[in-house]
């Protein structure tokens, strides 16, 4: 009854608790957990029911041998009585019971004759000590009188009734309940401990094949060599061990083939030399670092009257012949770095990342008799002119390019085939100025916000993120470059009270328009060096979790390239914080896969050029859908640049790309 009554409160227990547990179990706790609580709530079932029933088995034992025992001792006192029972009042009757039932075990001895008037009485009604109340309530035990008849002779003189005393039963059966379970709980503990160390070694393989999973989605394709003892594990192992080949074999063939069309894409097919807009990112990045160096515009000036006197061929061979001589250039000066493009038709220009105008001025001659002795050769006199003009924070790259036009002109008026290296003469007084502008526009937040670059996502038609851009405007009210800006504002420590103050209004933007989307915001290389203002970063974040996680900050492929370990520095922290990145004009030339896989964008942004007539490119097309796989497979987000073709959008679209700018 009992047994049946407590299992049945536990059977309701269960029914109201059980659900919430196992929901609770598997939602929440980790494998480990569950099975050790699992195990651990087995042990206590099967324990509980075990302990009742050796409880149960030992009290019915303990009964049973109460009942034995009671049954010898009257059988025996009976007997022992039967020579003096004819004289009821011979002491040693009561001596004998008496000493029978000194001995304990009794509570009660009770002898009448024939007549049933009682000869002796004991009693012994003294309490069971070291047994506590509750244990004897649950598990009471039924008290047994056994009695004997004593014979005087043929007749009946007497009986004798012996009733046991519970407590040694009480007793020895708590002792036995205290061993059971001081040895139950002896032997879980040491179960626990033994399970845990069994959990742990088997379970650690599952920990590394987790920590191998989140390589594998950072883009190392890693594999576990040691492999698990336990059979359902190291074929999971193993299974692992093949997709991370077959993914790192898969973005290797991808990243070759990035690499091959992406050379392809960003060179002239003519010429093989840069193209245009290689050389406007170049010059973009170019502007907003303190590099000091020169550009060189060529421009063949009898190309118009030899294209209407030769076949296209003969152009061609001449154009090639150029640009050959543009190489010896860099040949002939290996510790420099000179990038040359092709512009369009027969325009050409050379970067060279120098600031000693000794050289500029050999490079300048030797190119002007380089083009002299081609001229000679397609009986062109007068072939080519060259312009140079060094390269400064206050230029846009529309200025730099007219800066160099003017001095190819003056190259034309000194005689054929020459060169003009335009003067520095007025960069100190426009620094001057520059200063002055960047320093009010800063201290007073004299600057606004423009919101430009939409990016519409392809699946839904909503906006998924937009560009911050400052607008500084001068003492006339026109709006003045921001490149040369953000550059002055960087050689005269500005720049980190600039970016602050665009990230502040960026975050008032949001708020007050209770903007969804994603914001874009550039940062300088000098503000994320900034210790002051990763501590200020860190601050806000913690102020404003949910605005600053709309914030996307922005980087170029270029910038990050030259200065990868501290982006890669920054852009962890970030992600710490539970922030995002973008990585812009990103193209391979600038970038390679391997420093991407180890930066870990959560956006790229491709550089409008690959998107540009796309959807008349094969190339093109295969460079994009390449990089959109692998996109997927580093979970990096693709967005292609100022789309304004239909067609292209189209292609982009058609590629799986998540959204585009126009």
């Amino acid at each position: 009854a009992y047994l049946l009554s407590t299992s049945h409160k536990f059977a309701n227990i269960l029914v109201v608790v059980c659900p919430n547990f196992i929901l609770w179990l598997v939602v929440y706790m980790s494998l480990f957990k569950q099975l050790l609580i699992i195990i651990s709530v087995f042990f206590l079932m099967i324990f509980s029911v075990n302990f009742a029933l050796s409880l149960r088995s030992i009290k019915s034992y303990l009964e049973v041998e109460a009942q034995g025992h009671a049954q010898d001792t009257a059988t025996s006192l009976g007997l022992s009585l039967s020579p003096y029972i004819a004289n009821t009042n011979d002491p040693i009757i009561k001596a004998m019971v008496s000493a029978i039932f000194d001995r304990g075990y009794y509570k009660e001895i009770r002898l009448i004759d024939a007549n049933k008037k009682e000869l002796v009485s004991l009693n012994n009604d003294k309490g069971i000590e070291g047994v506590p109340s509750w244990f004897i309530n649950y598990l009471s035990m039924s008290t047994f009188t056994a009695e004997s008849e004593i014979s005087s002779g043929w007749t009946i003189s007497g009986l004798v009734y012996v009733t046991i005393n519970p407590s040694f039963a009480y007793i020895k059966l708590y002792e036995q309940a205290k061993f059971s379970l001081y040895y139950a709980l002896t032997t879980f503990a040491v179960s626990i401990v033994l399970l845990v160390l069994l959990l742990r070694i088997t379970l650690a393989s599952l920990k590394r094949i987790n920590q191998l999973a989140l390589r594998v989605s950072e883009g190392h394709f890693e594999t576990i060599e040691s492999l698990p003892w336990t059979s359902e594990i190291k074929n999971v192992t193993v299974s692992f061990n093949m997709m991370s080949r077959k993914i790192e074999s898969t973005i290797t063939s991808l990243n070759n083939k990035l690499n091959i069309m992406g050379a392809v894409l960003l060179r002239d097919d003519l010429c093989g030399l840069y193209k245009k807009g290689v050389f406007e990112t170049d010059i973009k990045s170019l502007l907003q670092t303190p590099k000091s160096a020169y550009l060189m515009l060529i421009k063949l000036d009898s190309l118009p009257d030899l294209v209407k006197e030769v076949v296209n061929a003969i152009i061609d061979q001449l154009l090639q012949a150029v640009a050959e001589k543009l190489k010896k250039t860099v040949e002939r000066h290996p510790d420099t770095s000179i990038k040359i493009y092709r512009l369009y038709g027969g325009e050409f220009a050379i970067l060279i990342y120098t600031a000693s105008l000794e050289q500029i001025k050999l490079i300048s001659a030797a190119l002007s008799g380089d083009l002299e002795e081609l001229g000679e050769q397609y009986s062109l006199p007068d072939l080519a002119h060259v312009g140079v003009v060094p390269v400064n924070p206050v230029h846009t790259t529309d200025m730099l390019l007219e800066s160099a036009y003017e001095a190819y002109e003056q190259a034309r008026l000194i005689g054929a085939n020459r060169y003009y290296i335009r003067s520095n003469e007025n960069f100190a007084r426009d620094i001057s100025a520059w200063k002055e502008l960047v320093i009010n526009c800063v201290d007073n937040a004299d600057y606004s916000l423009s919101y430009t670059g939409q990016i519409i996502s392809f699946q839904t038609g909503q906006l998924m993120m937009e560009e911050a851009f400052s607008q500084v405007y001068d003492k006339s009210g026109q709006l003045v470059a921001i490149g040369p800006f953000i550059s002055i504002a960087e050689k005269i420590n500005k720049i980190v009270d600039l970016d602050k103050g665009v990230i502040g209004k960026v975050i008032d933007h949001i708020i007050s328009n209770q903007i969804q989307h994603a914001v874009a915001v550039n940062l300088a290389l000098s503000t994320i060096k900034n210790a002051s203002f990763r501590l200020w970063l860190e601050k806000l974040n913690k102020n404003n979790p949910a605005v600053t996680k709309q914030l996307v900050f922005c980087f170029s492929a270029y910038a990050v390239a030259k200065h990868e370990e501290t982006y890669l520095d920054f852009i962890q922290i970030i992600h710490q914080w539970g922030g995002r990145v973008m990585i812009k004009r990103f193209e391979t030339q600038s970038m390679s896969l391997e420093m991407t896989k180890e930066l870990n964008p959560d956006f790229i942004m491709l550089a409008r050029e690959i998107g540009e007539g796309i959807s008349h490119s094969r190339q093109k097309y295969e460079f994009v859908q390449a990089m959109q796989q692998i996109g997927v497979l580093l979970d990096i987000t693709i967005f292609a640049e100022n789309v304004q073709a239909d067609d292209d959008y189209k292609s982009l679209m058609t590629i799986g790309v998540a959204g585009v700018s126009r």
